[in-house]
């Protein structure tokens, strides 16, 4: 079973504007008429499981988020910016970074358990691994004898 990893529209550039994206949830405050464009991410199959790589650019590691339930992985990214109209070198005169908050969610299987992913965060890029999902073996078939 693969995971569910479509949250790409082949009409985003259609006429100029872009559909409805069920599968993130993006500020567009944080990211303007840019954030259908984040979190981009590429999904690779090994023999043993997934690797899943998300771009997450001018992130910490601290401000990303991951929760496992139900067989959905969600990534949650959120970060602030503080509304000061000055910093340490004087008045802000311009400023285009808002804070702001993105998810994006992937069904990766119901038998898969939170110790099973492991996840490292390295230059902007998250990378999952997960095992495939083993199907649920149902019991053998066996005959009974009917006595008599």
């Amino acid at each position: 079973m693969l995971p569910s990893i479509f949250g790409e529209s082949l009409f985003d550039d259609w006429m100029g504007f872009p559909f409805r994206d069920f599968d993130s949830d993006v500020d567009r405050k944080l990211y303007g008429k840019h954030a259908a464009h984040v979190m981009k991410t590429d999904l690779k199959e090994h023999d043993e499981g997934y690797e899943l790589k998300i771009d997450l650019p001018g992130f910490k590691k601290d401000q990303i988020d991951l929760q496992l339930q139900n067989g959905y992985l969600t990534i949650t990214a959120s970060k602030g910016i503080e509304e000061e109209g000055k910093d340490k070198k004087g008045r802000i005169v311009h400023q285009e970074r808002y804070s702001g908050s993105m998810t994006r969610s992937f069904y990766i299987g119901e038998n898969v358990k939170e110790d099973e992913v492991k996840a490292r965060f390295e230059d902007g890029v998250l990378t999952l691994d997960f095992p495939k999902e083993q199907p649920v073996s149902l019991p053998e078939r066996r005959t009974i004898q009917i006595e008599g």
